[in-house]
């Protein structure tokens, strides 16, 4: 049994597949099987492209009638109202028009005008959601799956390589990980956590069986003005970002279950953020602003019997 890799690139990271088989050109045929499904998606879901369902969604704002969508598309549908619910409405898919007056590159803080005309057009509750027809009914309102989109994908291309009996793997696309399954000894995979301060150096390293691993954090978009950090985590009540937790990282059966929770703790902040995910019986590791490292994610093996 030897172990084969495969780099590719989507939604805008580096990725990879680490499969165990015996024969190399059938860990290459499950490889590009899983990298298609990540692409479809990537496809499918892009903000981007005119042709995506996102754009066709948005395309529809203001229309009454709204318009209907397919399984998948209202499977992830359900999946954010449920999310939108869970968080007490901080995580919510309209909000991702507030980049209209976040731009991160420009080292310039947005007026707060330019946020409060975003406001209105922001509100999971606003939208007519009922399967499989979905209306957005005021005029610019827009949907994004990039929240959640990636983290589904490694799900899906996990679940190809299972369904091909690769018992032995893992997917990682641009640090969202779903365990196929352990190494062929049994042992478990290491698993580097970043370092939002410091990349060249992981904050932790977790054994991984099984399950999903996702992060969130304040170090992949943001910019320091006056010695204050802003980040692309977009309170959607406030139009401005959160500054509580530099990073959390949590593990999951699924990947997509992961990195929404990781999201959402990011969008409560420390105190609550940290309370809910115990509640839930997550586990997980942060860091706060003071570089503080806690959480009840265990860099050991028992890991697998969460």
């Amino acid at each position: 049994m030897e172990l084969y890799t495969f780099e590719f690139k989507a939604m805008g990271s580096p990725c990879e597949l680490r499969l165990y088989s015996n024969e190399k050109a059938f860990a290459q045929e499950i490889a590009d099987e899983a990298i298609v499904e990540v692409h479809r998606l990537e496809k499918k879901y892009s903000r981007y492209r005119d042709d995506s369902v996102t754009s066709e969604i948005n395309n529809s704002a203001g229309n009454k009638n709204g318009i209907g969508v397919d399984a998948e598309t209202a499977l992830l549908l359900n999946y954010a109202q449920v999310g939108y619910e869970q968080s007490d409405g901080l995580f919510d898919i309209s909000s991702g028009i507030l980049r209209k007056a976040w731009d991160f590159r420009s080292q310039k803080l947005p007026s707060q005008n330019d946020i409060d005309a975003l406001l209105p057009l922001i509100g999971w509750d606003k939208i007519r959601w009922k399967a499989p027809h979905i209306c957005l009914p005021v005029e610019g309102m827009e949907l994004d799956f990039g929240g959640y989109v990636k983290e589904y994908a490694a799900d899906v291309a996990a679940n190809v390589c299972r369904n091909a009996n690769i018992q032995g793997g893992l997917v990682n696309l641009g640090g969202d990980i779903c365990i196929i399954g352990p190494h062929p000894n049994g042992d478990a995979w290491k698993v580097g956590i970043r370092h939002p301060r410091n990349p060249s150096v992981p904050m932790s390293f977790v054994m991984l069986e099984k399950g999903g691993l996702a992060s969130s954090g304040d170090y992949e978009r943001f910019m320091i003005i006056d010695g204050v950090r802003y980040a692309h985590i977009l309170n959607p009540k406030t139009g401005w970002p959160v500054n509580s937790l530099a990073s959390t990282s949590v593990y999951a059966e699924q990947c997509v279950v992961a990195g929404t929770s990781s999201t959402i703790a990011m969008l409560k902040g420390e105190r609550a953020g940290i309370a809910w995910l115990e509640e839930l019986g997550l586990p997980y590791i942060s860091m706060n602003q003071q570089q503080k490292i806690f959480g009840t994610l265990k860099r050991i093996k028992d890991i697998s019997q969460v």
